[in-house]
């Protein structure tokens, strides 16, 4: 049975209070808070096996170097990747995004296409507008439509022969829209377009199946699905991850080197220079058990719960309007009060102990689109409650009357 009161009780910030009241965390797309069992796996690390990984004969070295492979391989068990060199540890969803584009550099030509979303964070733009100037490829961009779904037949007509990559986001993080990456997927196939999928705001809602989805790349972090900052990782196919060259120069990644030539190591490791985040990539594991042990189908029908509640019950604020209404979302509301700006309703919200985010959310041509500065946008997790969602109403309504 789903325990909403007994999981709040792993989270120990969520007992902690701001500015005297009692927190409500609704940051979640931004990142997502931490329970106890995967601090307490931060902590044994560094109490117990704090050492550098797969270069020493020692026995710290040896047991370090196995946590962090049996991470790696129950990562790949749960995206479902077929072997677990597919799964390159990364520093989150943004360098994986730009390890793929700069390994594109020496695969685009001039009048080659790359196509792009327009429901992207702007980590899932920029990289590709710097591949497209190094390489004179040209970026098209799928459109969306006023719900905020992605305009399915402009889609088609973009695809041609000269298509090379695709890439667009699993969920907005700006939306929570979620984009029907299956059918994105085989068309982009079906011309021959390799397929990058963003998946830092999908992982902590949903289980995605590479394999299933046939896709190219997956990226995602392990700060939105309960792990540490500063790591994630890039799912590739085994044949473009052989494809591709390295993306930076280091150690570990490396065959022998001599000052004539250096040959390259197998994968994983040739795409993983230096020192990595041991870590987190042995707690990102961790987390991922977590939320296993939890269950995601779980996960999924209590967080649409708390959309449907919040959606009906801020949607009862007279002058409230959210942007994002799309048939298939999670549980992200991005809102504003007609005439009031949206950092100062969230500035009221945190003096009530409410964390929101306010502003474009890394996605500006979503607000642009909209013709908005920015939105104040509520997440929800599965340790979220309704009883929260009362509070966010009233503090909604006291910032109204406050400001209007």
């Amino acid at each position: 049975m789903f325990n909403v009161e007994k999981i709040r009780k792993d989270f120990p910030i969520l007992s902690r209070k701001v500015n005297g009241k009692p927190l409500v965390y609704f940051d979640n797309a931004a990142t997502s808070q931490t329970p106890q069992q995967v601090i307490d796996a931060i902590v044994n690390y560094y109490h117990n096996y704090n050492a550098n990984i797969h270069r020493g004969v020692h026995t710290l070295s040896q047991e370090a170097t196995d946590l962090y492979e049996q991470s790696r391989q129950k990562i790949q068990k749960h995206f479902h990747a077929k072997f677990s060199h597919e799964i390159i540890f990364t520093s989150g969803t943004t360098h994986g995004i730009n390890l793929v584009a700069n390994g594109f550099t020496s695969i685009l030509k001039k009048g080659d296409d790359i196509i792009v979303s327009a429901l992207e964070h702007h980590s899932n733009i920029v990289p590709w507008q710097m591949l497209c100037e190094r390489t004179g490829a040209n970026l098209k961009v799928i459109p969306m439509n006023n719900e905020g779904e992605l305009v399915m037949s402009e889609y088609e007509k973009l695809l041609s022969k000269n298509t090379k990559l695709v890439f667009v986001n699993h969920i907005s993080n700006a939306l929570g829209t979620i984009n029907p990456i299956e059918y994105i997927i085989e068309k982009a196939h079906d011309i021959g377009a390799a397929v990058l999928i963003d998946g830092a705001q999908a992982c902590p809602h949903i289980k995605p199946d590479v394999q299933a989805l046939d896709v190219d790349f997956y990226v995602a972090s392990a700060h939105k699905m309960c792990g540490p900052t500063g790591v994630g990782i890039l799912y590739g196919k085994e044949a473009w991850l052989k494809k591709l060259p390295p993306y930076q120069g280091g150690g570990e990644m490396i065959a022998e080197v001599t000052f004539e030539k250096t040959t390259y190591a197998d994968l994983p490791h040739k795409f993983e220079a230096g020192t990595p985040n041991i870590a987190g990539g042995i707690v990102f594991g961790a987390a991922i058990d977590y939320m296993n042990n939890i269950g995601f189908d779980a996960i999924a029908k209590y967080e649409n719960e708390l959309l449907e509640y919040a959606t009906e019950k801020l949607l009862q604020i007279d002058s409230l309007k959210i942007y994002g209404t799309a048939k298939n979302k999670t549980s992200v509301i991005s809102f504003n009060l007609k005439g009031i700006h949206p950092y100062d309703v969230g500035s009221i919200l945190d003096k009530l102990g409410i964390a929101v985010r306010t502003g474009h959310h890394c996605a500006q041509p979503i607000m642009d689109y909209y013709k908005i500065p920015g939105t104040i946008r509520a997440s929800f997790a599965f340790y979220n409650t309704k009883a929260e969602i009362d509070a966010l109403v009233a503090g909604v309504k006291k910032a109204k009357m406050m400001l209007s």
